[in-house]
């Protein structure tokens, strides 16, 4: 039986594991798809009414404050109800919010909006999350949470395309994103339900705070890639086209930077995973935010050529695209299965402080000073995580069940 006839095989029957991992990767994609259309489609349409970029950069944080708000109290529903429930409220979320945005363009409107995209978008990755990281063995585990991160850089590349049908209606960017996120909710509820794992450890017993201490006291590092990503990403999608209006760019240039930085991601995800389940992720993770650090660097040097700009910005997505998912990896390999709902919500947190962090301090930036703002911002965060990553040591460097065991 050759490679296709046995995904066709195990997409008709719905129980299957290989049938559910592509749901859920799937629907990540469109996940990310809805996620990377908003960030600049909204910076663009209140640059355009005249909104200074520090309130822009505000505005854009709403997504992250949602998910910020919602990750203390995620964990228990997953626990109690399973990842299905979970999900599916995700996506009603999302999808009504999508509808909406159109009908009232008010900036606090629209910033509730974006809170409550991001309350639907933390219960979809975070239920998506636990439940491939939980049922992915540890020497695949960074190959099939590359391909994971692949769905939804995939998604988010499409996004910013969107902001070119603004010229034909600005109604049907958001009712493109609205219709796929129902069309993702046919899918997911053909699954079966399950639950994550309770019984490994007495983890789960623990209270809430002891439980986010332990997962600290083990693997600190592995949620800074997730700070890391969201900064950058927030910053790229929320700030970006900003800078790029005020510097002369104009919005086709701005369509394509944003999704090439995430097609560089594309070509190196598989890669970088399958690589980090053969050398260790800590010494790709601290390889690919030098390397980063570097392009970002370069960008400022580049500014007044579109050709050596989109070339860095594809460097960028190449080493940095798969930062999120390797400290996903990372951070599964050094904490327990029971802890892994925990491990999740933190790195929930710690994506959302980055990325409300990344807006603000980058639209600050942008008013402050003039030439290269943006990308002293980015890779300043960069040169900062490089040097927590070279000072961090694994208590325990012998996988899950050493973990277990000293539990």
């Amino acid at each position: 039986m050759n490679e296709w006839s046995f995904f066709m095989h195990a997409t008709n029957n719905v129980n299957n594991p290989i049938y559910r991992y592509w749901v859920l990767v799937g629907m990540v994609l469109i996940a990310g798809f809805s996620q990377g259309m908003l960030l600049p489609l909204l910076a663009i349409m209140l640059e355009q009414v005249g909104v200074s970029s520090s309130l822009n950069g505000l505005n854009a944080a709403g997504l992250y404050i949602g998910i910020l708000l919602i990750s203390p109290f995620i964990e228990k529903p997953v626990r109690h109800f399973g990842y299905k429930p979970v999900i599916v409220t995700g996506l009603i979320l999302v999808a009504t919010s999508l509808m909406l945005f159109p009908f009232w363009q008010v900036f606090w409107f629209w910033f509730m909006l974006r809170v409550i995209v991001g309350i639907g978008d933390n219960l979809i990755h975070y239920a998506t999350q636990v439940w491939i990281t939980s049922t992915s063995p540890k020497k695949t585990r960074g190959r099939n949470l590359s391909i994971y991160g692949l769905a939804f850089g995939m998604g988010f590349a499409i996004g910013p395309l969107m902001t070119r049908l603004l010229a034909v209606n600005e109604f049907l960017p958001f009712i493109i994103a609205s219709v796929t996120s129902l069309f993702s909710w046919v899918f997911v509820m053909k699954l079966r339900n399950e639950w994550p794992d309770n019984e490994v450890t007495t983890a789960s017993k623990l209270g809430t705070w002891a439980r986010y201490k332990k997962v600290v006291s083990y693997a600190w590092f592995a949620l800074l890639p997730a700070f890391c990503y969201g900064y950058l990403e927030a910053s790229l999608h929320g700030n970006f086209p900003v800078y790029a209006l005020r510097s002369g760019m104009t919005i086709d240039w701005v369509s394509i930077l944003l999704p090439s930085f995430v097609v560089g991601s594309l070509v190196t995800q598989l890669p970088l995973g399958i690589l980090s389940d053969k050398i260790g992720r800590k010494k790709v993770l601290l390889s690919v935010i030098f390397l980063g650090f570097l392009s970002f660097m370069a960008m400022s040097f580049f500014e007044s050529s579109m050709t050596g700009l989109l070339l860095c910005f594809i460097f960028a997505g190449m080493f940095i695209g798969s930062t999120f998912s390797l400290g996903m990896a990372y951070l599964a390999d050094l904490i327990p299965a029971s802890l892994l709902p925990t491990g999740n919500v933190m790195l929930a947190v710690a994506f959302a402080l980055g990325s409300i962090f990344g807006p603000i301090i980058g639209g600050i930036f942008i008013d402050l000073f003039e030439s290269g703002s943006i990308y002293y911002s980015i890779s300043g965060m960069l040169l900062l995580v490089l040097i927590a990553g070279l000072v961090f040591t694994p208590k325990l460097d012998g996988g899950e069940q050493t973990v277990i065991n000293s539990a």
